[in-house]
């Protein structure tokens, strides 16, 4: 089981800048493009009635101005992934993904 710190890392490094948020309080104005993320759920499987592995679920937003951003390509090609949907607010696009880490 990998940490969110590892997980906070990763997404820095997809993004190419420190713009990854997890759970920002809501005054906190944030630098686009970024990520904001925060754990939603988990998956566990059981082994003889026992909790053999839990794997934490995380939801993933992109915000971009940019609705073609290469971002989005480079979230969707992590393993577990998988792409929730798109929303526009205040201008700008919102893809969420969920990503169990």
């Amino acid at each position: 089981m990998a940490s969110r710190l590892k997980l906070q890392q990763l997404l820095k490094t997809l993004l190419g800048s420190p713009n990854v948020y997890f759970q920002p309080p809501e005054n906190l104005k944030l630098s686009y493009p970024c990520i904001v993320y925060a754990r939603n759920s988990g998956e566990t499987q059981f082994a003889d009635d026992n909790p053999y592995t839990y794997t934490k679920r995380y939801g993933l937003t992109v915000i971009d101005k940019n609705p073609d951003s290469e971002i989005l390509d480079k979230i969707a090609t992590l393993p577990m992934c998988t792409f929730d949907r798109h929303y526009t607010a205040d201008n700008l696009n919102h893809d969420t993904y969920n990503l169990y880490f």
